[in-house]
């Protein structure tokens, strides 16, 4: 069976040697295995949604087929919506919704096709098999992706589509061919749908596509840009369609510009500060190893003129440094700040360090290839062998240091909502952290009543005396729920409050139970029945 042609050494064509054809079919289920082993071991820890926007990300999937008001417009406006989409199918299942597994599948799913593809485009650009499995094994291996490719999070979902670009620019770059550019406008369009840095690759790409190109340069460069395109300006659509301003993501309600607004933070307008805060949360979720390594490797792919895949592989990192300068993205790392926030972003040079990696090994001649793969390989996974841990890893670090007031409190109120709250009672609250008590309570979103609900919502709110039934209101101390429900005693609506609780330095979660008049019993009866 003929090898398939690559683009190898570094840019010339030439035939893949090593593994045959089924390669990255093995990848893929060597990959899959690895994936299920972690999921498993995050689930028995009971890490699975550590992250509040794991948590948020699942509930968000649920609520578009489990709400007062299900559909569309429940997709949400900040988040870029593929990785609810992909766990649509799984977490209207209430076991997988529990806990937290509806999530779980799609994204390992993906880390095993992002490094599928990433054995396959090391492959073309190296044309050998072991350079290769190099690559995708310091991928694979790396604890903070494992953690992140186990939970309900984009980022496993955003690499494969990365990934995918880069290997269908490679097989443009030796084919010329006007499928692989179509195959490359496709997955930016996805990635583009999975987070914003999707956004920032598209017109680099197409730059690569008019100038790697000879006679088809510009179709493929239209082609490419026309499918690449549909994912931005379907989003900017679909803001306009849900409040009139097509940037209300970037710069609406609970967006991250309105969420930082102007308090400071390190790097904002310092490109230094930007630089060193990035790099410092990279090499933590790299792992100091790989990222010796890994920079090594690129300098022999940049005196190799392998540009192309070191600067694509480069562009997430770019866009995080320049995000923290000037987009309101601020990033925090123990070392520098003694906290943890969006340190998780670091992973995203992780395919980048791998490859180059592969470059090391692609640069010794054959016979020294495999002992100096093996070397690598062991001297990274020796690092992360000392720091077994999860507590020495970042990703999880970040997720459990930050959600443990949130899962005391949750937890709490969830044990005492559980036996007392009869289904079709209703319960007013508001969407988002305090989601988590009802998905542990097993209360269907359905039975919640939130501003998500629309003009049902601005109803109760301006005339609770004719709209407000619900017999449980659960609040945050302070928050417009807690307002519209002391707004409601004006009317003669009373709520008593049953329970308080306090964790941490969290805000104090407070349950009420609606008292009053026979006829409110009656009413609330009534309202059931229906």
């Amino acid at each position: 069976m003929a090898s398939p042609k690559s683009e190898s050494r570094f840019g010339r064509a030439g035939p893949a040697k090593g593994l045959p054809l089924v390669g990255p079919g093995l990848c893929f289920l060597l990959l899959a295995a690895w994936s299920s082993v972690a999921v498993w071991f995050f689930y028995r820890s009971g890490a699975i949604l550590y992250y509040g926007d794991a948590e948020a990300h699942l509930n968000m999937a649920r609520r578009v087929l489990d709400s007062q008001t299900p559909g569309y417009d429940q997709i949400g406006r900040i988040w870029l919506p593929l990785p609810h989409l992909l766990m649509l199918p799984l977490v209207q299942v209430d076991a997988l919704w529990r806990t937290g597994l509806a999530g779980s599948i799609p994204s390992g799913i993906c880390y095993a096709i992002a490094g599928t593809l990433l054995f396959a485009t090391a492959r073309r650009v190296f044309g050998a098999a072991m350079p290769a499995a190099v690559s995708v094994a310091l991928f694979a291996a790396n604890p903070n992706l494992l953690y992140l490719q186990s939970v309900p999070m984009g980022e496993a979902v955003f690499i494969a589509n990365a990934v995918a670009v880069l290997y269908f620019t490679v097989v443009f770059r030796s084919s010329g061919s006007g499928w692989a550019a179509a195959g490359a406008g496709i997955a930016s369009s996805l990635a583009a749908l999975t987070r914003y840095e999707g956004w920032f690759v598209i017109p680099f790409v197409a730059a690569y596509f008019l100038w790697s190109g000879k006679k088809r340069r510009v179709p493929a460069a239209a082609v490419y840009a026309a499918l690449a395109a549909i994912g931005p300006l379907y989003w900017l659509f679909h803001n306009w369609w849900l409040t009139g301003d097509v940037l209300d993501f970037y710069r609406g309600p609970n967006s991250p510009l309105s969420i930082q607004g102007l308090t400071p933070y390190p790097g904002h307008g310092n490109w230094p500060a930007a630089f060193l805060y990035y790099g410092t949360a990279a090499t933590l979720c790299a792992g100091s190893i790989l990222m010796v390594v890994g920079l090594a490797g690129i300098v022999s792919l940049l005196l190799k003129r392998a540009f192309w895949p070191v600067f694509f592989l480069a562009l997430p990192g770019i866009f995080y440094v320049w995000s923290i300068h000037s987009a309101a993205i601020p990033i925090y790392v123990p070392s520098l700040s003694h906290s943890y926030y969006n340190t998780r972003y670091g992973t995203a040079i992780l395919p980048l360090l791998a490859l180059a990696s592969g470059g090391l090994v692609a640069i010794v001649p054959g016979r020294l290839q495999i002992g100096t793969g093996v070397l690598l390989v062991a001297l990274v996974a020796g690092y992360w062998a000392v720091r077994r841990h999860p507590e020495q890893w970042i990703t999880w670090k970040e997720a459990s240091v930050n959600s443990e007031a949130r899962r005391q409190w949750s937890r709490e109120a969830a044990e005492y909502l559980k036996p007392r709250y009869i289904p079709g009672s209703g319960l007013i609250t508001s969407f988002g952290d305090l989601t988590a008590i009802y998905r542990l309570a097993g209360i269907p979103l359905k039975e919640t009543f939130t501003a998500d609900n629309g003009l049902v919502w601005s109803a109760t709110v301006k005339r609770p005396d004719l709209f407000l039934w619900q017999e449980w209101a659960v609040a945050f101390g302070g928050d417009d729920v807690q307002s519209g429900i002391n707004r409601a005693g004006r009317y003669g609506i009373r709520y008593r409050l049953e329970k308080s609780i306090v964790a941490g330095t969290e805000p104090v979660v407070e349950i009420y139970r609606r008292i009053g008049s026979h006829e409110d019993s009656l009413y609330q009866s009534s309202r059931r029945q229906e």
